[in-house]
């Protein structure tokens, strides 16, 4: 693949938040109140990697069979669909939120390098007995194939594993948000953090 030209994105200057926390931890609700107030655009990893899945390519295939092991992404992929998403938004956005990336502490370094620093890491921390719960409770109604009790544990354990690598890393950057009050405590205290980068 021919490599990607960032100029656009790098001229632009707009603040890059990255969105961390558990499975369950309440990131996507969050997302959707910061987009709403803020005017930043929501980058899933998921979704972007379940986007390409949908769309049948060669990328997509190789894409569904790692998912189903349980297994995290090759970087190299995902950061190939964060560059092109974020490319496509660069001239309408006013920042963006990338949800649920770094995974792993060489992702987050491979990020900086090769599209832009992030500005500040917005952590929900959520302790594990949450986010079981809420995740056993999304997948009665989801209907998403990742939604069942033991691809849950092999999520968990994969993103407890590699989470405090990424945010041992970071010290400077790292907001602590705590995700186990209601959605207006905690969008409370994103505001907090979130007004301190766009004033």
């Amino acid at each position: 693949m021919a490599p990607v030209d960032l100029n656009a994105l790098r001229e632009a200057k707009l603040p890059v938040v990255w969105v961390l926390g558990g499975p369950g931890s309440g990131k996507g609700t969050q997302c959707d109140k910061i987009i709403a107030q803020y005017g930043f655009t929501h980058l899933s990893t998921g979704d972007l990697l379940r986007a390409e899945v949908a769309s049948g390519s060669d990328r997509g295939k190789n894409l569904t069979a790692i998912m189903e092991r349980g297994e995290l992404v090759p970087n190299d992929v995902v950061l190939d669909l964060l560059k092109e998403a974020m490319l496509t938004k660069v001239a309408t956005s006013k920042g963006f939120l990338i949800d649920g990336y770094p995974r792993e502490k060489d992702q987050g370094i491979a990020f900086e390098k090769e599209i832009l620093p992030c500005t500040i890491i917005l952590y929900f921390d959520a302790s594990e007995d949450t986010l079981t719960k809420r995740l056993l409770g999304r997948a009665l109604s989801s209907g998403r194939a990742d939604d069942n009790e033991e691809t849950i544990k092999l999520r968990l354990q994969t993103f407890l594993k590699n989470n405090d690598l990424v945010l041992a890393l970071y010290p400077e950057k790292l907001k602590r948000i705590n995700a186990e009050a209601s959605v207006d405590e905690i969008f409370n205290q994103v505001q907090s953090e979130m007004n301190a980068i766009v004033s």
